[in-house]
């Protein structure tokens, strides 16, 4: 069984309003809700991760304190495609993960993440900011993923964890 994490980028700063959006950091309560949902992912105990994230400063942080508040082991990668990507782009990336890597946590944004579930699982939801899905697929390939495969185990915001 193939696990996927969807994770949007937490908080970010709007106090810079002259910067591209590209490089806006996250604000003290972004940083926080992603320490907070990296112990929810210790707590799942995956092992062999993969983590794709949007190289957008916010999601590139968000990333980095999750996976060292989580003290998972992962392969890391930084795919330029899940900035600003639609729901075609988001399949593209899952569907070019290797099938020995079963557990896989995309961090990204939004819109881009509502339209991903709504897909992989035919369930409408509001994802937040630092909102955290996980998804479950039978079978053992990424390449094969269709409209409605996926199961939809939970979506925990930052401020129930």
């Amino acid at each position: 069984m193939r696990s996927l994490y969807l994770l949007r980028h937490a908080k970010s700063s709007w106090q810079d309003t002259a910067g591209r959006d590209f490089d806006r950091p996250l604000n003290e309560q972004g940083r926080d809700a992603a320490e907070r949902v990296g112990k929810l992912i210790a707590a799942e105990k995956p092992d062999d991760v993969l983590v794709v994230s949007s190289p957008a400063r916010r999601a590139r942080e968000t990333t980095e304190i999750m996976l060292r508040s989580s003290g998972v082991r992962a392969e890391l990668r930084f795919d330029p495609e899940i900035y600003d990507a639609d729901l075609v782009s988001l399949l593209s990336i899952l569907r070019r993960v290797e099938d020995h890597d079963q557990t896989v946590i995309l961090v990204g944004h939004n819109p881009g993440i509502e339209n991903l579930i709504r897909f992989l699982t035919g369930e409408v939801r509001a994802v937040p900011t630092a909102a955290l899905a996980k998804i479950t697929f039978e079978g053992n390939s990424w390449r094969s993923l269709h409209d409605g495969e996926g199961h939809l185990n939970w979506l925990v915001a930052p401020r129930t964890i």
